[in-house]
């Protein structure tokens, strides 16, 4: 599903490389979990592996297709096969839920059918299923504004059981999640992406969590792969070298408490 031979890479604006001399290979249904401090470039490298960030240099490909190397048609159809997951999900505030989920459709759908979509929603027992999977299935009819952050985190999970992709990038999925979520949405993505046959691969803070949900565990560090092991190999010494000077994120991975989950967020009035 993906080959990565001495990828270099930034984010857009960026004087250096974030991404420095990146190998890796990830099998079909593979599932593993991205680890490692803060800057170590998780999020930079979900961006490529997306599609969505041209490497510097080195080389990728997805589904044996280099990316860069496709016509603009070309490219599209390799970006409707792999779904992103951010960690601030983009949803318009205003924006219905069962709306937001149906965006996975968007890539596979016209502009007709797009639009007559907004107006009259369709699979609603598909969306309602997928919001069933993270306990928001009375949330169908919401406004996004009217969520809570760990809401909005779980409904932009929700839209990868619509999605046609063969590749699910999760990027740290739990950061607005209290621990009892964390663990069913973990559960949730993995057990339908192994229904699937996807490959899923999730940059967690979670280092705990990480061991416990994935089978591979790849170590990030300053732009760099630390270790690429089975989630049983991964020793203390091999999590103290990789959070080295970053120990409180090692010992203290942020986890929202359980009553943040459920908080109000900001209502924005209607004009």
């Amino acid at each position: 599903m993906l080959d990565l031979k001495a990828l270099c890479a930034a984010p857009a604006g960026a004087q250096a490389d974030v991404l420095k001399g990146i190998d890796l290979q990830v099998a079909a249904g593979e599932q593993l979990a991205l680890i490692g401090p803060s800057g170590a470039g998780k999020t930079t490298l979900l961006h490529v592996l997306a599609a969505a960030l041209r490497p510097r240099s080195g080389s990728l490909e997805i589904a044996g297709q280099s990316p860069w190397r496709l016509s603009a048609a070309e490219l599209r159809a390799l970006r409707a096969q792999i779904f992103l997951a951010p960690q601030a999900p983009p949803l318009p505030p205003r924006q219905r839920v069962v709306t937001a989920v149906l965006a996975a459709r968007l890539p596979a759908w016209s502009l007709l059918r797009s639009l007559r979509s907004l107006l009259a929603p369709v699979d609603l027992a598909e969306v309602q299923a997928a919001l069933a999977r993270f306990d928001l299935a009375g949330k169908l009819f919401e406004r996004v504004d009217r969520l809570s952050g760990g809401e909005r985190q779980r409904v932009a999970l929700a839209r990868a059981w619509l999605s046609p992709a063969r590749l699910w990038l999760v990027d740290e999925p739990l950061s607005a999640l209290d621990p009892q979520r964390a663990v069913q949405a973990l559960q949730a993505l993995r057990e339908e992406a192994q229904a699937r046959g996807v490959s899923l691969l999730a940059s967690l803070h979670h280092v705990d969590l990480a061991l416990a949900h994935f089978p591979r565990i790849v170590g990030l560090r300053e732009g760099r792969v630390l270790f690429d092991l089975p989630a049983a190999e991964v020793s203390p010494a091999h999590l103290r070298e990789l959070y080295a000077q970053h120990e409180e994120e090692l010992l203290a991975p942020p986890v929202m408490p359980l009553q943040a989950e459920t908080a109000a967020v900001t209502v924005y009035p209607c004009r």
